[in-house]
């Protein structure tokens, strides 16, 4: 092929072209850095002379050595955005000398810097990289969704290191062990290319040699050597090893598909690798083979590899001494990181190993020195040398075979393909070059440059057909200098040596690229003389016309592969000839870069560069429709020929402007099909109308030279016989206007003769198929209510071929479609017998017209219907409603889950035999979901496919009715488990906004504005640091409405402020008496001050989310007072008397404890939070280890790094090792966390090893780690600390008195520590037997002789105590509590008798002696909570606890005078009576916690009203003040348990009562009961109650212990931080109603149902929420209760995890209020609702339905427009229209529907319409039609009759009016004159103009067959009309029709009456 065609062919005219310069570099010049004056060296000339004085510095341009020009490089990419919808803008990355900028946006939309970067040393690469992060190796394995993490990262390469910067900030620094030639990004992570020095020789035999590729899968991994697993080798398999061929360079990578292209120095050729992750045995398979290589005494040097790679992680000396090895052992898990590691920041020691889930600002990791492989021999570490390189040092051989384990590689590359080997290789063929492409029928293709052959290579490949791998083709050379792919679009562009750029679609040629402003290149081979050309030119001188272009001559020439080129040296002469003379002519295109999307980068030749943009293959959505379609059902070659022919005339310089695009289309195709468009009269028409747009390009223009300007007569004639005038005359606005219609002379008929068509031209044959799929487009366009415009040009087109096809049936469905479009005469084009034969007529072509509207109608009115054809990917809306229809109406559930084959059949084009099957997937049901009815599967199914509500908006509204119904159907009864795309479709915003909130990330603080009130409460300022100013005021407000109790909670519990000292001055006491009296008043207050702190924790417990920028403010503790009158200060600290040392200690702990427990678990807090909250002030240390605590027990320690922790505990405060210890134990409950046991272990003496060193660990710690050993190993039941504990409980006081102060606390703690252990367990501990626990337990619960100590602390043991004299009994009076919980939790809930009457309470008075009255206490609650199950809760019950002889001998509690009895002791009878009973009321506490049960809470009210009689009473001295006030706080505790949360008044009562009491015995424990009773009742806020589960009920007895402290400081039996754990027990169990459209709290009612049990059948109860859920495992579901809410519907059921989730956020559940309700706040009663005055009298109401009134209706903005606009009287507007208007809105709103209202409009606007006769398609009738058959199709009445109540989905009113309106209308049509018309057409004659609407009508409404189906019926000879109807049984048509033609088709018109 000569290049003299190829001059002919088209160019292409390219879009907007700019200036390009990187943004970088701008930016670099602005960076402030020491290196602007280098930098000012890159600027290009022009620059360079204006900078100041920067001209005499460098001179111009050439001084810049070439060198310097390299230092700056940039990439570009296509913009990403975070969300993942489409943007169309660059990323650009820019490197010079040491900064990296990042970039977005270009030059003609806003560019911003996105980010910068500077590093140390100069960079050498910087490229985006994505790294995965593998969810189990981080620590929330319990996180459900994806297993992987993408981490988005810039990496930036130095010289020794690479540094990487992810998107969401966190950063790494990553040592390079060699020097790295280039990095590749990889869809797994980065590949590095190891640069070879040039002295390495191949290696001698022995040594093997080194690797060159490595891979790092994230910057905190190791760098590991890459293998390679090559086709069969010398050995005949494949043959697996690691990639250490230094002559193989990688030149390319892909990341999808991918693979990597690689290029052999040595033999020249380009081979191809598929990148993947390494098989384990591919792994083995390496590790051995560099094992076995060489003779042992080699063994060092063959895996000198492996030395060399490891020598890094055991210190810097291979010769590491065996200690160096400790650290790795201590780190939890065998970590990637070095354990010796020398990182950049000082803090961090050999301790902590890295693993990817920390963050990375922990460490930075780095390898230690860049020695780690030495690879060129004279660089090596002199320390190293005398080991690794020398064979013969035995001695260190045998010792690094023990040192070196070997790397695993993890990443290996897979041959595909090699190029073939040609004869004339030349040695430097690399390919500079090489993307991957597309072409327009989306065949892929590998192209690779080899400029010094000015070549580029393609290689086809496409997937296998399972998808696993790729597979090569052919080889296809073009003639390139440079090339860019093209994405946008799917083609390349090429440079061509001879400077033309030329557009390419795979490897066939698409045409020239014309630059406008850049000269066209002047220079072509085959034309010697210079023909100068210039824009101006090429765009005005006329080309040949367009049908001439398309014609066949020129198929071969354009579209031929282009011809290599043989001889290469004559090439490269011809090109560097050019290159010269081009030097002389001026600028041309030097290379191309940076392609993104469709835009590409020229560099000229006089170093400027310049943006162009490849323009798009069509613009219009009908055009890009038509073309998908044609290109599905061609085959590929001619499709891709069809393509480019487009492409051409759609691109032309000057190409046409956006309308005429589908003209342009139109007589592009028909040219292609053969049509002269020339001769056809619409055709002419249409490129007439382009001459008149003025935008007519070269192409098109005709052969003559264009006429004169000034235009002819014939032109007008010509616009007036148009079809576009005939429309407009039609049109309503003509008629509107008045316009006369204007007459036009009979055209001049020179076109007449008929017309042929040229049957060699590319599409004859394929013209019926087009026709098919244009049609089925036709379809698809009727079914989007945008594209009316479309459909019009379209039917002109399909009209044309259907009458050449002589297509009948065609042509009438067109007619009826568009009665005014279609016209009867019209130009046709002859299409002769020989020429049909020709054409190939496909399999799915059918006779009848496949109608989408005609089959939905079948379907409704249950007529058997063929399968409806439909493209894959193009008629997916047909698709849609077709299952649709088969799933609703049908009824058929299959519809959905497979390809629905019953009614669709896909067409594809005769070559491609796959299906496309992605849809399966797509359309496959979630099983999570409940699926009940049809409707619900149609809803889900539609989300799933995603259609949304603007798609359903666009439906025509008959065919998107039967959907519509589907919707209304499923708002009434949603699941509360819909996934949010399918609440927004059924238009539930309530459970849209709930399904959006639960799918926020964990991490995102999810509780919106709406329940964080950040105002403080308004009140005087000195409130504001009491530290409950974060309570969430709105929801309170609506929980306790009626009165203030929530303020007097918080002024009950706020010890902020100075107390009142109230003291009256004594006439006869001194000042300084007086002084003292005040004094000590304050000390007793301050008792009482100093418990507030634990209360206000609870009362405050997760409501506030802090500010990660700010400190928790801690409100301070205030132990002053002030004394009225004059308000003076009262201070402890003034020495007039004595105060315990050390009093405020505790109470400042559990002030940082209430402070800390404010923090709710979601909030985001990290490490470096918790730090930045250390106090500076020494006395505040005890607050901060109190804060510690609380973020353990809200879950945030975790995140505390261990090297912090371990920073907290070496300093040596107790408080803060308690505060620390307990909270990180409660972080990680029941995990047997091995780092935290080793923590706990250091401060237990039992749990070291019998010879460690004693540690002089402080008491209080020592149990707050027992406790804590028990709250990691919960539930565990693990052998050796149960053994360890049970041993503790009764541990010795020691001989030196080391464990003598406070052991009662101590063996407390061990007894719960194992009771929580051993947590419900009862009789099956496994493998325990031996230890016998029980009995044990029993032992040092009753007392006896002590066990022979058995295990390791025997020794510690023998001798016993100097001072303490126990001899070998066990000392009950320490270990009976410990050991007496520690039964009560092993047997919880077991209802075990035997273990029970041990515990059961001395029933003689002998015995009764011999047991302290308050163990009687811990015995009775510990016997009741083993017999879980017979709690009840009544005062029967209780008194059944007390042995008879108590309750026969005891005084009761109201006597007045005591008794008298001489054997029996009444003290020790009345104090246990009192505190059996308290024993019995806690147990009832914990059975009944959080429940609100009333017989339980009336039970002991009862109690505790008796006992606060008691304590008045005369007999109180008997039992003992103390005594009482215990069982009292005992009794507080229980009620406060059973009402946890609520808020109840009448305990409120009692806690206010107690708190006034500060005098007498009232002493600091008991006020901590006291307050701690109160913030239990408004436990956080009241929206936390308490849990029984077993872990919660261990929980309560830690933190209810009834033993209290004596004053502030008294830790002996209990320890005061456990109190805390109540936290453990709280679980969110308020469920608040928020408003969905205000977005703020409110009532509404909801159903409880509870589970049947074996105390009460299954019962529901309404509460009004917002309240307190019952205990989730009791319910069964959840209702949301009408009538003023929709429903809704929480089945629990089916698992609890939903409502769980609800809970956790807050317990937001929005709710949504139906039209005409108010909520209960502004309506309690529901008197004043809208539909309560309408229901009563509906038509009468509805006139006077008064628009102002719609905003109670509704808060959509739409018909609040509606009423203002329509439903107001305005001029133009009649009565009866306002009328109809305002009903069908009343309608809408209160059935809430209002989406149909424009249904309603719609309807009766075409009905309208339709009376004035102005009907001039017939859609609208269509889909009128529709919605008649919906209603009285069988389905939707048996819904009705199913359902009846339900609101029907259209007035019942409406639609028979609008029905009796159409037929009247075309009755009266019928009968005044349009039977003639009628008739005539049912013969088959021409009718008459006028009437051709009407008509249309007619026989769309009554489905009135075409005339050749009634002639092939035989219905001619038909006499009476039950012969007729016998006949049209077969034709379908409803009776009504028939009745109407039966007097035409009987030949009779009298015979039948209308």
């Amino acid at each position: 092929m000569s290049d003299h065609c190829e001059e002919r062919a088209t160019m292409i005219a390219a879009g907007d072209l700019q200036e390009f310069a990187p943004r970088g570099r701008e930016h670099c010049r602005r960076h402030p850095s020491a290196l602007t004056l280098q930098l000012r060296r890159l600027q290009p000339a022009s620059e360079l002379c204006s900078s100041d004085g920067a001209a005499g510095l460098v001179g111009s341009l050439r001084e810049v050595t070439i060198h310097e020009r390299q230092r700056e490089s940039w990439q570009l990419r296509k913009g990403a955005s975070d969300v993942g919808e489409e943007v169309d803008y660059d990323e650009e990355l820019y490197v010079a000398s040491n900064m990296v900028i990042w970039s977005k946006g270009s030059k003609n939309q806003a560019s911003t810097v996105y980010k910068a970067f500077t590093v140390d040393s100069p960079v050498l690469q910087a490229l985006w990289c994505d790294f995965t992060i593998a969810q189990e190796k981080s620590e929330k394995a319990d996180v459900s969704g994806s297993d992987e993490i993408v981490e988005k990262c810039i990496c930036i390469l130095q010289n020794s290191c690479i540094n990487v910067h992810s998107i969401e900030g966190k950063d790494y620094i990553a040592a390079l062990p060699f020097q790295v030639a280039n990095v590749w990004p990889t869809k797994f992570g980065l590949l590095f290319e190891r640069s070879s020095s040039l002295h390495e020789v191949p290696p001698s035999p022995p040594r093997e040699p080194l690797p060159t590729m490595f891979s790092m899968l994230h910057p905190l991994d190791e760098i590991t050597p890459l293998v390679c697993k090559s086709g069969a080798g010398v050995f005949g398999s494949a043959r697996v090893q690691y990639v250490a061929d230094y002559t193989m360079r990688i030149v390319f990578l892909s990341a999808e598909p991918s693979i990597v292209m690689t290029y052999d120095t040595v033999q020249s050729l380009h081979t191809v690798w598929a990148l993947r992750r390494v098989k384990p045995e591919e792994q083995n398979t390496v590790l051995k083979f560099s094992e076995q290589m060489g003779t042992p005494q080699h063994v060092a040097t063959s895996s000198s590899l492996t030395a060399h790679l490891r020598s890094l992680s055991k210190g810097d000396s291979p010769v590491a001494s065996p200690f160096q090895n400790y650290s790795s052992i201590h780190s939890q898990s065998r970590s990637v990181s070095s354990p010796s590691m020398q990182s950049r920041s000082p803090s961090i020691s050999n301790m902590a190993a890295l693993s990817r889930s920390h963050s990375p600002a922990l460490g930075v990791h780095s390898f230690s020195g860049v020695q780690r492989f030495n690879f060129s021999s004279n660089t090596q570490s002199p320390r190293r040398h005398s080991i690794i390189h020398s064979p013969n040092s035995t001695s260190s051989d045998s010792f690094l075979i023990t040192e070196t384990e070997p790397i695993v590689p993890e990443l290996c590359i897979d041959h595909l393909w090699t190029e073939t080997i040609t004869n004339m290789r030349e040695k430097n063929s690399q390919a500079s070059k090489v993307f991957i492409t597309t072409d327009l029928c989306g065949q892929k293709f590998l192209c690779f440059l080899v400029e010094s052959q000015l070549q580029l290579r393609c290689v086809k490949f496409q997937e296998s057909n399972d998808k696993s791998q790729l597979i090569f083709g052919s080889v296809t050379n073009i003639q390139a200098k440079d090339a860019a792919p093209v994405e946008g679009i799917d083609t390349l562009l090429v440079l061509e040596g001879s400077g033309n750029l030329v557009l390419y679609s795979g490897v066939v040629r698409v045409g020239k690229v014309f630059i406008p402003g850049l000269p066209a290149p002047s220079l072509t081979m085959s034309n010697q003389m210079p023909r100068p050309s210039t824009p101006l030119d090429s765009v005005s001188t006329p080309s040949k016309p367009l049908n001439k272009h398309l014609g066949p001559l020129e198929e071969s020439v354009l579209l031929s592969p282009v011809p290599e080129l043989r001889d290469s040296s004559k090439l490269h002469d011809s090109t560097y000839v050019e290159d010269c003379t081009f030097q002389q002519l001026g600028t041309f295109i030097h290379s191309l870069r940076d392609p993104v999307h469709n835009r590409v980068t020229l560099e000229l030749s006089n170093n400027t560069m310049v943006r162009i943009t490849i323009p798009e293959i069509a613009t219009s959505e009908l055009v890009k429709r038509c073309l998908q379609g044609v290109k599905a059902i061609l085959p590929k070659e001619i499709a891709v020929q069809m393509l480019v022919k487009w492409y051409n005339a759609y691109n032309a310089p000057g190409g046409p402007s956006y309308h005429s695009e589908w003209n342009l289309f139109v007589t592009c195709l028909m040219n292609m099909m053969g049509y002269n468009t020339e001769r056809l009269a619409w055709t002419r028409n249409v490129s007439k109308r382009l001459d008149f747009e003025g935008s007519l390009s070269p192409v098109i223009a005709p052969k003559k030279a264009r006429p004169s300007e000034t235009g002819s007569d014939e032109d007008w004639e010509y616009l007036l016989s148009s079809d576009y005038h005939r429309n407009f005359e039609s049109h309503p606005v003509a008629k509107a206007l008045r316009l006369d219609p204007l007459e036009v002379s009979s055209p001049k008929d020179d076109f007449l003769q008929s017309l042929s068509l040229d049957s060699s031209t590319l599409l004859f044959t394929h013209i019926p198929a087009i026709f098919f799929v244009l049609h089925l487009i036709y379809e698809e366009l009727k079914l989007n209510s945008l594209m009316g415009e479309g459909i019009r040009s379209l039917v002109v087109l399909l009209v044309q071929l259907a009458r050449d096809l002589k297509l009948e049936a065609y042509i009438d469905y067109y007619y009826r479609d568009y009665p005014a479009l279609v016209k009867s005469s019209r130009q046709t084009c002859i299409i002769d017998q020989v020429q049909t034969g020709f054409m190939h007529h496909p399999s799915f072509f059918s006779a009848e017209p496949p109608s989408i509207f005609q089959w939905l109608s079948s379907c409704l009115k249950g007529e058997g219907v063929q399968p409806y054809p439909y493209l894959p990917g193009i008629c997916e809306r047909s698709k849609l409603v077709v299952v649709t229809v088969a799933l609703y109406i049908l009824g058929d559930e299959n519809a959905v889950s497979n390809e629905a084959t019953h009614y669709l059949y896909k067409i594809t084009s005769g070559q491609r035999k796959q299906q496309i099957e992605q849809d399966d997937s797509r359309c496959s049901f979630r099983h999570s979901t409940s699926v009940s009815s049809l409707a619900e599967k149609l809803v889900i199914w539609m989300t799933n496919v995603g259609f949304t509500l603007r798609d359903l908006e666009s439906l025509p509204f008959g065919v998107a009715l039967p959907i519509r119904d589907a919707i209304y159907y499923c708002r009434e009864q949603p699941a509360s488990d819909w996934p949010e795309a399918v609440c927004l479709l059924i238009g539930r915003q309530d459970l849209s906004k709930q399904a959006c909130e639960g799918n926020l990330q964990k991490g995102k603080s999810s509780v919106g504005p709406v329940l964080s009130s950040d105002i403080p409460s308004g009140a005087e300022s000195e409130e504001d640091e009491d530290g409950m100013n974060d309570m969430n005021e709105e929801v309170m407000s609506l929980i306790w409405s009626e009165d203030l109790r929530v303020q007097e909670v918080r002024r009950l519990l706020q010890s902020a402020r100075p107390v009142r000292v109230n003291v009256v001055q004594m006439p006869e006491s001194s000042d300084h008496e007086y002084i003292e009296e005040k004094e000590n008043r304050l000390l007793q207050l301050c008792q009482r001050t100093m418990a507030l702190p634990v209360g206000r924790g609870m009362f405050t417990l997760f409501s506030y989310h802090p500010v990660p920028t700010e400190q928790l403010p801690i409100p301070k503790l205030n132990l002053t007072g002030r004394a009225p009158p004059r308000n003076t200060t009262v201070d402890l600290n003034s020495g007039n008397i004595d105060v315990p040392p050390n009093m405020a200690c505790w109470a400042s702990f559990h002030n940082g404890v209430a402070a800390g427990l404010k923090i709710a678990p979601a909030s985001q807090i990290d490490s470096a939070w918790i730090v930045y909250n250390k106090p500076k002030i020494a006395e505040l240390a005890n607050e901060y280890a109190g804060f510690l605590m609380a973020l353990g027990l809200n879950g945030h320690l975790t995140k505390l790094a261990t090297l912090n922790i371990h920073d907290y505990l070496t300093k040596g405060h107790e408080m803060t090792s308690i505060g620390l210890l307990l909270g990180v134990s409660a972080a990680k409950l029941g995990t047997m966390d091995m780092a935290i046991t080793r923590l706990l272990s250091i401060h237990i003496p039992a749990l070291l090893p019998p010879t460690s060193t004693e540690l002089d660990v402080p008491h209080n710690v020592q149990v707050a780690a027992v406790i804590g050993i028990g709250l990691v190993y919960q539930g565990t039941a693990h052998r050796h600390t149960a053994e360890v504990l049970l041993a503790e409980i009764g541990r010795p006081p020691g001989p030196e008195m080391e464990y003598c102060t406070d052991r009662e606390s101590y063996s407390l703690a061990s007894g719960l520590a194992l009771g929580m252990v051993c947590l419900g367990h009862g009789s099956n501990l496994i493998g325990m037997s031996d230890l016998n626990v029980p009995e044990q337990l029993y032992q040092y619960m009753v007392g006896g002789h002590r066990r022979f100590q058995a295990g390791m602390h025997r020794e510690k043991h023998k001798s016993p105590s100097y001072q303490i004299k126990e001899g070998d009994t066990i000392n009950v009076d320490v270990t009976c509590p410990g050991a007496t919980l520690a039964l009560a939790m092993i047997y919880l809930k077991t209802n075990n008798r035997s273990i029970a009457d041990w515990l059961q309470a001395p029933d003689t008075m002998y015995l009764l002696d011999f047991v302290k009255p308050e163990f009687l206490l811990l015995r009775t609650l510990a016997r009741c909570l083993i017999l879980w199950d017979d709690i009840l809760p009544n005062s029967k019950w209780v008194n059944s606890n007390v042995p008879q002889i108590i309750r026969e001998n005891s005084i009761s509690l109201h006597a007045t005078e005591l008794p008298s009895s001489e054997d029996l002791s009444l003290e020790t009878l009345a104090q246990a009576h009192v505190y059996i009973i308290a024993g019995a009321c806690l147990s009832l506490g914990f059975r009944f916690a959080g429940s609100e049960n009333l017989a339980a809470f009336n039970c002991l009210y009862k109690y505790a009203t008796d006992f606060l009689k008691c304590l008045s009473a005369p007999t109180a001295s008997i039992t003992g003040h103390y005594n009482l006030e215990t069982c009292l706080s005992v009794l507080l505790l229980s009620l406060a348990m059973v009402m946890a949360g609520s808020g109840n008044l009448k305990v409120l009562q009692l806690c206010r009562f107690m708190h006034k009491k500060t005098g007498g015995e009232m002493n600091y424990g008991f006020h901590l009961a006291h307050h701690m009773a109160l913030g239990l009742l408004f436990l956080g806020g009241g929206r936390y109650s308490l849990s029984t589960s077993n872990s919660s009920i261990a929980a309560l007895l830690c933190a209810l212990y009834p033993h209290f402290p004596v004053h502030s400081t008294d830790n002996r039996y209990h320890l005061q931080a456990l109190r805390h754990l109540y936290v453990l027990a709280a679980e969110p169990r308020l469920l608040t109603p928020v408003d969905v459209d205000s977005n703020t709290p409110c009532y509404a009612l909801i159903e409880v149902t509870y589970k049947g049990t074996q105390w009460y059948a299954e019962a529901t109860e309404e509460l009004m929420a917002p309240t307190l859920l019952p205990e989730l495992h009791l319910l069964k579901q959840i209702r949301v209760k009408g009538p003023r809410y929709w429903e809704l519907l929480i089945d629990l059921s089916k698992g609890t995890n939903h409502l769980k989730s609800i809970l956790s956020k807050g317990g937001i559940l929005y709710v949504k209020l139906r039209a005409g309700q108010l909520s209960y706040k502004e309506d309690p009663m529901g008197w004043r609702s809208l539909l309560a005055q309408t229901v009563t009298h509906r038509n009468s109401e509805a006139r006077a339905f008064k628009p102002e009134a719609i905003s109670a209706f509704t808060s959509d903005p739409a018909l609040f427009s509606f009423a203002d606009y329509f439903c107001k009287p305005t001029v133009n507007m009649g009565q009866e229209i306002l009328d109809l208007f305002s009903s069908i809105l009343y309608e809408c709103v209160t059935q809430e529907n209002p989406e149909m209202l424009p249904t309603y409009i719609a309807i009766d606007q075409a009905v309208r319409r339709l009376e004035r006769r102005e009907m001039s398609e017939t859609f609208e009738l269509w889909q009128i039609k529709l919605v008649l058959e919906f209603f009285s199709s069988r389905s939707h009445q048996e819904r009705m009759s199913r359902n009846p109540n339900r609101g029907l989905f259209m007035n019942s009113e409406f639609l028979p009016v609008m029905k009796c309106t159409i037929d009247n209308t075309l009755d009266q049509w019928l009968q005044a004159g349009g039977d003639v018309s009628l008739h005539s057409y049912l013969s088959g004659q021409p009718t008459d103009e006028s009437q051709l609407s009407m008509l249309a009508c007619f026989l769309i409404y009554h489905s009135v067959p075409t005339p050749g189906q009634l002639a092939a019926g035989g219905l001619e000879g038909s006499t009476n009309f039950s012969e007729l109807l016998l006949k049209f049984k077969q034709l379908n048509m409803p009776v009504r029709a028939l009745l109407r033609l039966a007097p035409l088709l009987l030949r009779n018109p009298q015979s039948m009456v209308l």
